[in-house]
């Protein structure tokens, strides 16, 4: 039998507290990952290894992050979440301090598979906490603001780490940057966790907050509308992890920008068009999805659908301003789904198996999708005589891929009249 929280034990846990916090970690999480990309030619030109070795650095932190996610998605249906929260931030900002003192290729690789380790307790384990926490005419708005820290982490890890890199050197960058986590590790503890499915209420089946099985994890992957979700964020992700890595060195040395002017565009693009891009998406979702059943699958279909031709344009311009153009629409198209995916992924499952939901999302769209297109970019670069344009050729059409999978998902939820099995 399931306790229920007493009245003063659920008025003791501010939602909105919560959030910032566990936005405010988000934060940190992408700007920890993101600073490695700000001064790859730096390292470059200091260890000497080529695109491929370049590619494999991002691989290594995929590696790390996505076999690690179902453990602690099997051990976040079964434990306090904030105490392995915690434990995981105090890795990856570790490893991230530690990155600086690397002095050579090899140990770069092993700190990278570190910090990994420590965001994937994170990514797995927060969503299954905001889900929770607010009921589910709220819950999209909430997965908006925490996962606006994407951009926003991403673009101060390329900020930062260019300008401290370009004055202080790229072992600075990491050292000062990673710091802070280590001791943000523990704001979360004063916190009341809350129950699995508290926010779904009364009106939640018991069987759905009871200990998970294998068995019970193993169908989650079958669920058709996790499914789609999620095959499609593989092909989304595919692309996606690619420009990560590699935009600021291409913007380098096929456009000629320098390392800093270079970083500060791809830093306010990911700030702008990405946060706006996130706002905009996530409440405009939510909107739709109370006028259709399929308003969240719809965000998902127009944004990968729009922003596939404008990297083809990219990719085949030789003009600056084309290129900074369609690289900014492209990212704040690509934006405008970040918590519809999200949103869908958690409330197609019931509640006591959303963490091991969020493992399984985190491994498979990591597992098959940037795990590999950082270091594939890298290899048909350098295979056409390190030709970065020739590499990103490949990822316009994963984005196609990912927007046939959403289409379906689209077709298939606006047949139902309530495509969200767990909501009320």
């Amino acid at each position: 039998m399931t306790s229920s929280p007493t009245a003063s034990a659920r008025k003791s846990l501010n939602p909105i507290n919560f959030l910032i916090v566990l936005t405010g970690l988000n934060l940190f999480n992408y700007i920890d990952r993101y600073v490695l990309s700000s001064v790859l030619e730096q390292i470059k030109a200091e260890f000497m290894f080529d695109d491929a070795a370049g590619g494999w650095l991002a691989t290594a932190f995929m590696l790390g992050y996505f076999i690690t996610c179902p453990l602690f998605g099997y051990l976040g249906d079964r434990m306090k979440r904030k105490y392995l929260i915690a434990g995981g931030v105090f890795v990856w900002s570790l490893a991230t301090v530690l990155t600086g003192f690397a002095t050579d290729y090899w140990h770069l690789v092993a700190y990278r598979v570190l910090i990994g380790v420590g965001e994937a307790s994170y990514a797995t384990l927060a969503p299954g906490l905001i889900s929770d926490i607010f009921k589910p005419s709220k819950r999209n708005n909430a997965f908006t603001i925490f996962y606006s820290a994407i951009p926003i982490g991403a673009a101060v890890g390329v900020l930062l780490g260019s300008h401290i890199g370009a004055k202080y050197g790229w072992h600075n960058a990491f050292i000062w940057i990673g710091a802070p986590g280590l001791f943000l590790a523990l704001s979360l503890l004063p916190f009341r966790e809350p129950e699995r499915g508290e926010s779904e209420g009364k009106n939640l089946d018991p069987s759905f907050t009871k200990k998970p099985t294998i068995r019970d994890i193993w169908n989650v992957l079958w669920i058709r509308d996790y499914a789609l979700c999620v095959w499609g964020y593989v092909a989304y992700t595919f692309a996606l992890g690619a420009y990560a890595h590699w935009a600021p060195s291409f913007l380098t040395r096929v456009h000629g920008m320098s390392q800093t002017a270079a970083g500060e565009f791809f830093g306010i693009v990911m700030t702008v068009a990405g946060l706006v891009g996130t706002f905009l998406g996530g409440f405009a979702a939510t909107a739709l999805q109370k006028r259709i059943p399929n308003g969240y699958a719809w965000s998902l279909t127009i944004s990968s659908g729009i922003a596939a031709p404008l990297l083809f344009v990219m990719l085949g311009s030789s003009d600056l301003f084309v290129v900074q153009a369609s690289f900014a629409v492209a990212v704040f198209c690509l934006f405008l789904s970040t918590g519809p995916i999200n949103t869908i992924c958690i409330e197609a499952v019931p509640p006591n198996v959303r963490s091991s939901a969020m493992a399984g999302q985190i491994f498979l769209i990591h597992a098959f999708g940037d795990v590999w297109s950082p270091y594939l970019v890298g290899q048909v670069s350098a295979a056409a005589g390190d030709n970065l344009s020739k590499g990103l050729q490949i990822t316009p059409w994963a984005l196609l891929v990912a927007t046939g999978f959403w289409a379906y998902l689209t077709v298939v939820q606006g047949r139902r009249r309530n495509p969200l099995k767990v909501s009320t």
